[in-house]
């Protein structure tokens, strides 16, 4: 994708003066975004999918003015009759399920695959919605079948309707309405309140990025830190038998120095030093928290799951490759991450690696002087159901239940 060209998806604007007149900034309604737009999944494979236990649904209804929400997975007896109007299904992570989707969400791919999250399908019934709500990341809404009015407007109020089970803002003050028809795209930064109605039975998919809490990403990565093996380091503490050596080991807390104390409950001021020294020397091991970012940002979902591949032998390897639609893959200046793992990464192989996470797949000519070290890699991602050769094609939907490698 040349980011300087203009793309029809953003109604002729080039992603480049997307990113910079609207992004984060002010919402954008394209009309005609995918011209002649039919859904992609029909009503009846997304009902299946939801009532599969590795996939992600919910089931939204207003039932006599109350909110009433379910939990997937949700069999077909679970969903209400078509006809039944106040109601919406909605099913995360189709992208996952579903390899047309999944080249939908590829259209994004000029916002970095770090921040780019799922596609979700949403069916309405006639009258269904969410309420009025807003979101702490950005979205595209794009409307696959019916009619949907949207009312938006900046979120001044945030406090939210007490005692249901929906974030539905208890203040909305809506500043623009528009009904979209089948193609058109509306696009919301974070903050934007919300209130999308189905007027008639309408399928919405909306494209949702990941912005991670500080807190919560700052835990996730000290975590992984914490998981990082400790490097050779030179035991010179007294007490130690040994005048020095080179171990390595766990390093363990260890007071031989300490006195006894009338104060049983204070904590010591040296375990205090040593939980400081813990987190100095795992941010300052040299790639450790660019590790820690690359596999946290592509761990799969918890509902993800790979059926382990048969091992593919050189000659079929070099024929070309093509990731697994469920795997996440992304690079930085050392390294190349893939579904949580790390590699170190350097010279031809390394930006072999680049290509593949950015164009999603290889070439037979891409691969023709790839290293041997550089196959025996593939193979093993195709042994762990993460890639395949270009010889296999994907099924369109999973309706199965897969098990865990």
């Amino acid at each position: 994708m040349n980011i300087q060209d203009s793309l029809p998806l953003l109604g002729g604007i080039s992603p480049a003066s997307f990113m910079k007149r609207y992004w984060h900034k002010k919402p954008l309604l394209v009309r005609a975004a995918v011209p002649g737009l039919v859904p992609l999944v029909s009503p009846a494979q997304l009902f299946a999918l939801a009532g599969q236990d590795h996939v992600e649904s919910r089931l939204i209804q207003r039932i006599g003015g109350r909110w009433v929400v379910r939990q997937g997975p949700l069999p077909r007896k679970a969903l209400p009759p078509l006809a039944q109007s106040d109601w919406t299904l909605l099913v995360q992570g189709m992208d996952l399920h579903h390899q047309a989707v999944h080249d939908l969400l590829n259209g994004f791919r000029f916002v970095p695959d770090a921040r780019l999250d799922d596609l979700m399908i949403s069916y309405a019934s006639d009258g269904g919605g969410v309420g009025p709500h807003f979101d702490s990341y950005d979205v595209f809404l794009l409307q696959a079948h019916g009619q949907r009015r949207w009312r938006i407007g900046r979120t001044r109020n945030t406090k939210l309707v007490a005692g249901i089970p929906l974030k539905v803002l208890a203040e909305f003050l809506p500043e623009e309405e528009m009904v979209l028809e089948p193609g058109d795209m509306l696009y919301l930064p974070p903050g934007w309140a919300h209130d999308g109605i189905a007027q008639g039975e309408c399928m919405t998919y909306s494209i949702g990025f990941r912005a991670p809490e500080r807190s919560a990403f700052a835990r996730e990565l000290l975590v992984r830190l914490a998981d990082e093996p400790d490097e050779n380091f030179e035991d010179t503490d007294e007490g130690n038998d040994e005048e020095s050596s080179t171990l390595t080991r766990q390093i363990l807390y260890r007071d031989p120095r300490q006195a006894a104390t009338a104060f049983p409950a204070e904590i010591p001021a040296s375990l205090t030093q040593f939980a400081r020294q813990a987190l100095e020397r795992a941010l300052a091991e040299p790639l450790a928290l660019e590790r820690a970012l690359g596999g946290s940002l592509t761990e799969p979902k918890a509902q993800v799951w790979f059926d382990a591949g048969k091992v593919p032998d050189a000659a079929e390897i070099r024929r070309g490759v093509r990731l697994d639609r469920r795997t996440r893959m992304l690079y930085d200046a050392r390294h190349v991450f893939i579904n949580g793992e790390s590699y170190r990464a350097s010279g031809r192989d390394a930006a072999l690696m680049h290509r593949l996470a950015d164009q999603r797949g290889l070439e037979a000519l891409e691969l023709k002087r790839s290293s041997d070290a550089a196959v025996d890699l593939l193979q093993s991602w195709c042994a762990s159901g993460w890639m395949s050769c270009q010889a296999s094609r994907p099924e369109e939907t999973r309706i199965d239940t897969p098990r865990r490698a």
